[in-house]
């Protein structure tokens, strides 16, 4: 998908959780993506969330968080249009089916739940340090590859 206002929608997707590693990774993916004119859309919380909101803004990019309380005054300060649905974890759908392409990175139950709502939708998961739960997953060993894969499903859907 497109937005109006910008490039084609890819979501990123992953825990929660602070964890250095995974959030350095997020967020160079979210500069990489803002940096090819993508507009990011996550869950607008924390750990990956923020880090790769955080990337995008750093490049200038548009951020979309999907929350999933009622009060869009939670997402984190890198999101640019909080949009709180009030529908807790269900929100994972709408982040997916709202991207042309989802990137995974680490992640618990909640991010394994969004690659397979993605892969059960035939959407794009390019993962990076997450499940092993299928061959469909397109493997990526760092952030510009994450991004090349991402960009690459896009070309080739056009």
């Amino acid at each position: 998908m497109k937005a109006r206002s910008g490039g084609p929608l890819i979501a990123v997707i992953g825990n929660g959780l602070e964890d250095d590693s995974l959030n350095s990774l997020a967020e160079q993916t979210g500069y990489l993506l803002a940096e090819a004119g993508c507009v990011l859309v996550n869950g607008g919380l924390g750990g990956v969330m923020r880090a790769s909101a955080r990337g995008a803004k750093s490049k200038g990019g548009l951020t979309i968080g999907l929350l999933p309380g009622l009060d869009p005054a939670a997402a984190n300060q890198y999101i640019d249009v909080p949009i709180a649905t009030g529908l807790g974890e269900m929100r994972n759908l709408l982040i997916v089916r709202s991207a042309a392409v989802v990137i995974a990175i680490g992640g618990g139950y909640g991010t394994l739940s969004e690659i397979a709502l993605a892969l059960k939708a035939s959407k794009p998961v390019v993962g990076l340090k997450t499940w092993e739960v299928s061959t469909d997953i397109t493997r990526a060993n760092d952030a510009p590859e994450a991004v090349r894969a991402s960009l690459s499903f896009l070309k080739s859907r056009l």
